[in-house]
């Protein structure tokens, strides 16, 4: 599950009984990325409503990227600040920081509702703050147990547009999107050497992507990706460029014409990691699986048929980066899983299908 950028929109009229009293919890689910003037509205409508507002920030842990450009940690911050700014009450604000589980739903609505129950310890008075907008808002219907309180706010604006502001210098245009605090914000993030690298990551997607303009159908994508075990270590490769330089990866790679999906899977780790030839990959493949989420690669739709490879137990293999990875390691299972802001796309969700299998 990830949250949608799509804009705040006019909604029904709330019904009578919730207009009667004030709710002693509120949820707004977003990704504000970033935090823009549409949001605002809806979080002091909410504010009418409700005693305290549960913010839930989605998309966290995740790298970096041109569509996550920020961390949980500072969206919360820059939301808390725009909210100072407008008077409310820091102690009305409360937030949950919840990761995009992609290929399983209910651990995301689990995360959810574990972080909301955090704060309301049981108590049964809590809303749902939000718009049922078209199919991206799906998420709104998933949780029946709080009263849905829909907003009323009406803006073309979306995160999306002021992401494309932002990271092709349109500054100005920035500027009238945003709440005064989150233009600060961006401004001191703009001088960082994140935003240099965001940026340079940006328009190499938007060239990339640009190429394809003309195609007379909208490319469809096919790699092959590698999840290799051994010893309680799965191995992995270091991207060497763009996009998701210097994230960790599966070795993998597009499929070529004349080769079948277990050959590009087999072929991308050797060439990628220096896997010995002694290893015969094919003799340890112990599962595979589709992953088809239509927006896991900013590149344009990307379906990717990850292959598991259980090399058992013993010495690690030596290994040498090659081809496009700077870098080919073994990284002990327990420190893959724990920290998934490390990885590139959804590579770490494809582990863990693998792992949770298991």
């Amino acid at each position: 599950m990830s949250s949608s950028d799509a804009p705040a929109a006019a909604a029904p009229a709330p019904s009578q009984s919730s207009a009667r009293r004030k709710r002693t919890f509120g949820v707004y689910i977003g990704r504000f990325e970033p935090p823009h003037a549409a949001h605002l509205l809806v979080m002091l409508e909410a504010l009418k409503s409700v005693q305290k507002l549960i913010v839930v920030i989605g998309s966290a842990r995740a790298a970096r990227n041109p569509k996550n450009p920020f961390t949980a940690e500072e969206r919360q911050e820059v939301i808390t600040a725009m909210l100072l700014e407008a008077g409310i009450a820091r102690a009305r604000l409360l937030f949950v920081h919840v990761r995009d589980y992609y290929y399983n739903e209910a651990l995301w609505l689990s995360e959810v509702q574990r972080g909301v129950q955090h704060f309301t310890r049981g108590s049964t008075d809590v809303a749902l703050i939000g718009h049922v907008k078209d199919e991206s808002s799906y998420y709104l219907r998933s949780f029946p147990a709080w009263e849905f309180i829909p907003s009323h706010v009406v803006s073309p604006l979306s995160a999306t547009d002021v992401r494309r502001a932002y990271f092709e210098g349109h500054l100005d245009d920035v500027r009238g999107m945003v709440p005064p605090a989150v233009h600060a914000f961006l401004e001191r993030f703009h001088a960082a050497p994140e935003y240099a690298e965001l940026r340079a990551e940006y328009d190499h997607l938007r060239e990339y992507r640009a190429a394809w303009a003309d195609a007379p159908f909208p490319p469809v994508f096919v790699t092959a990706d590698a999840v290799v075990t051994r010893s309680g270590h799965v191995l992995l490769v270091r991207r060497g460029g763009m996009p998701g330089r210097g994230r960790l990866a599966m070795p993998g790679g597009f499929l070529e014409p004349a080769e079948t999906l277990l050959d590009c899977a087999v072929r991308k780790t050797h060439e990628e990691t220096g896997l010995g030839a002694g290893v015969d990959l094919r003799a340890a493949v112990r599962g595979n699986a589709v992953f088809d989420y239509p927006e896991r690669s900013l590149r344009g739709r990307t379906v990717t048929h990850a292959f598991n490879f259980d090399l058992g137990i013993g010495q690690l293999p030596l290994l040498q980066g090659g081809s496009d990875a700077a870098e080919a390691l073994w990284l002990p299972l327990g420190d893959a899983m724990a920290h998934p802001e490390l990885f590139f796309e959804d590579h770490h969700a494809i582990i863990e299908h693998f792992l949770m299998r298991g």
